[in-house]
């Protein structure tokens, strides 16, 4: 399922914005306009579907970090509003999730005083009409059940929960276990460590890995099971070939553990270990795990990938993003004029120019119903 549009207010910068969003997104702007939260509100949609959502935002500061601290021209309190919309072309479905956190209540008992409390959520499906699966208002739970009727759910949620969460471990209710299942198999990469630490450095155990997970620890098996299992690296070693002038990718037959090494043209003899390669030569190859993966996720967000590459390299990025596309809605936020003109080349995507407009993050060109100005 592709995410069709999102919606998010009064988080950070987001004052009230709504997109529309295609196959791939590509956003680029100033330092401080607020790219990257766009992209963590989508992060909070995700950890609202695994139960998680007060957790990452009292992560990042509470709610008092997380507000829109600008001008409000509401009279009521100001709540952190997200909603995403997911079709499933293949059904004709359309899945509209919903979810609202604000503070407690100063009169009030439950929770603790700058948890974030969740104070609405509503997941509702449309196949020709539009139907509410469940809802939540406080702490009560209406669903829809096999007869499809709503009824209240016998068990209340916790101001820290959310209800998709609940009842998507109740394992009653399809649709909201095949929404949840997609949200959960986004992929965010915000970022790979480099440092003589990192685990992308490191050797993991040998287990099949049809993804790379977001911290990139298991890249070793990415690579193997590609090699080994899959037999297919066309991508991979052309990727490689083109960030590295040449160079190949060697991934031994795993024992207990997966590995791999890099030979550079220049030194056809020598195999370098992921300990001897630069931060950049590090990155790349993350890059390449995470978007030529054996089986890829169908969403992909990359925060600012160019970082520590050498320029050279993003072409051969870009035509990763590119392979990656066909199979997987991308979402990349840069800083790179080159990265951005050699992915419009591959893809035909216009960058989106993120500003500030009145204080607000803001899409330069869009109208308020999230279509931009051209009807691209």
């Amino acid at each position: 399922m592709q995410i069709r549009s999102m919606f998010a207010a009064n988080y950070r910068s987001l004052k009230s914005i709504r997109m529309d969003m295609a196959g791939v997104n590509l956003f680029i702007g100033e330092n401080g306009v607020g790219k990257s939260n766009l992209y963590r509100a989508l992060q909070l949609v995700q950890a609202a579907v695994r139960g998680r959502l007060a957790y990452e935002i009292a992560r990042e500061g509470g709610m008092a970090s997380a507000l829109w601290s600008g001008r409000s021209t509401g009279s009521g309190p100001v709540r952190i509003k997200l909603d995403v919309e997911l079709l499933d072309g293949e059904r004709a479905l359309s899945f509209l999730y919903r979810v609202e956190a604000g503070l407690r209540p100063r009169e009030a008992a439950a929770g603790f005083a700058f948890e974030p409390q969740v104070k609405e959520e509503e997941l509702r499906v449309d196949a020709g009409r539009s139907a509410t699966m469940m809802k939540r208002k406080g702490p009560l739970i209406s669903v829809r059940n096999t007869a499809g009727r709503m009824e209240e759910y016998p068990e209340q949620a916790l101001t820290s929960e959310t209800a998709i969460a609940l009842l998507g471990d109740a394992g009653h209710y399809p649709e909201i276990g095949t929404f949840r299942r997609a949200v959960d198999g986004w992929r965010f990469f915000h970022g790979f460590r480099t440092d003589r630490d990192s685990p992308l450095r490191s050797s993991c155990l040998a287990v099949t890995a049809t993804m790379l997970d977001e911290d990139g620890s298991n890249l070793a098996a990415v690579f193997a099971t590609l090699v080994h299992t899959r037999q297919d690296t066309v991508d991979l070693d052309r990727a490689v070939a083109d960030a590295f002038g040449g160079a190949r990718l060697i991934v031994p037959n795993p024992q207990e553990f997966a590995e791999f090494s890099v030979v550079f043209s220049d030194f056809p003899q020598r195999q370098f270990s992921p300990r001897e390669l630069s931060d950049g030569q590090m990155r790349f190859l993350a890059l390449a795990g995470a978007l030529l993966s054996y089986r890829r996720p169908r969403f992909i967000a990359l925060n600012e990938p160019e970082t520590s590459l050498h320029p050279d390299m993003l072409p051969a990025l870009a035509e990763m993003i590119a392979t990656a596309s066909a199979d997987s809605q991308i979402w990349i936020v840069t800083h790179s004029e080159i990265l951005a003109a050699e992915i419009q080349k591959r893809c035909g995507t216009r960058p989106m120019r993120v500003i500030r407009n009145d204080g607000a993050t803001w899409i330069e060109g869009m109208r308020l119903t999230g279509m931009m100005d051209d009807g691209d």
